[in-house]
């Protein structure tokens, strides 16, 4: 005969050890792991970011209402659209078109095209960019003045020696004519940025499963149309994100242009303006702040980008949401509508 007090006894252990938990029982009123040193480090950042507000506002020296007056000059615009993102289109265009031929060679079984590439990269990735836009814009007019284009190599000199009066040139290209312009800039900087997409179209190709090279030729595809329609769109996942990132770069880069030099150039203008006025760094800020508007527009388009090539990889923010809203609803099938 048990008593009275039994009903206070919890009940016992189960073979494992632990206690049932009585569906009755409350939330758990559990207390957070405090983080001081997260609070201290927002101290100081919230203090040297007063500081540096402050420094920008307070200081005359910095002189905004200039700078902002600067970026609306005419000279300033010209150089921003022909000289900052024309030559980023134009070499990114030229960079990204002929990576992938040259990250595809890389990875052929030819050993021919392998060294090619090779020897491209090795080449393009050794030389400062600076040194090509240079060695484009004064070398290359000075070894070669012109181009006498024939009908096939050697064609003056075959002419020569079968004592013909005419040579057989087709027409001449004067490279003088285009020396210290634009064209070279982009060139020059085009070519360098191949060496670098290479690498880049090479490690998204190689990160395609070999299944999936395998199941386009068992379709019947031949190996430049599975690139075209089955590798290169699933490597673009990983090609995007690095590839934006040179963008940006070569955004950049695009200054290197005033060593040619290149007065249609964001940077030289800036320059200009501040040696003729003596306002150095206003002018130097207006130009900052044409690039960081610019920048900020490449990034918004990276990500959208991003988020393009990358349906159906990863736990996207709206897969999440979806995954979330799933497990609860298994939740409450298992546990009986609770």
């Amino acid at each position: 005969m048990s008593s009275t007090n039994d009903a206070a006894v919890p009940p016992s252990a189960g073979e494992g050890g632990t206690a049932p938990v009585s569906e009755d029982a409350g939330p758990i009123d559990a207390v957070p792991v405090r983080h001081p040193g997260r609070w201290v480090a927002l101290v100081v950042i919230a203090i040297v970011f007063a500081m540096i507000i402050s420094s920008f506002v307070t200081n005359p020296r910095w002189d905004w209402p200039f700078a902002f007056q600067v970026m609306n000059y005419s000279p300033v615009l010209e150089g921003l659209v022909k000289g900052t993102i024309l030559a980023t289109i134009g070499s990114m265009l030229i960079g990204v078109t002929l990576g992938i031929v040259i990250g595809v060679m890389r990875l052929s079984d030819n050993p021919v095209l392998k060294f090619v590439g090779f020897l491209y990269t090795w080449f393009f990735r050794g030389i400062p960019r600076l040194v090509l836009v240079v060695l484009f814009g004064t070398g290359i007019g000075y070894l070669y003045p012109r181009f006498d284009i024939g009908p096939f190599p050697f064609s003056q000199q075959l002419a020569g020696w079968l004592g013909m009066s005419s040579d057989l040139t087709l027409f001449t290209f004067n490279v003088n004519q285009i020396s210290s312009t634009l064209i070279w800039g982009i060139i020059a900087m085009g070519l360098s940025e191949a060496a670098y997409m290479a690498e880049i179209a090479r490690a998204g190709i190689m990160s395609v499963d070999e299944g999936q090279r395998e199941a386009a030729a068992a379709l019947g595809m031949k190996p430049s149309l599975s690139m075209r329609r089955v590798i290169l769109p699933q490597a673009m996942r990983v090609i995007i994100p690095p590839t934006g990132n040179e963008t940006i770069a070569m955004l950049k880069d695009t200054s290197l242009l005033m060593a040619l030099p290149l007065s249609t150039e964001l940077f030289f203008q800036a320059q200009a303006i501040g040696n003729r006025t003596l306002k150095i760094m206003p002018t130097l800020m207006a130009a900052c702040l044409w690039y960081l508007v610019i920048t900020s527009v490449l990034m918004i388009g990276q990500y959208f980008l991003e988020r393009h090539f990358g349906r159906g990889y990863g736990n996207t923010s709206k897969q999440a949401k979806t995954d979330t809203n799933r497990t609860r609803l298994m939740g409450l099938t298992i546990g009986g509508g609770k």
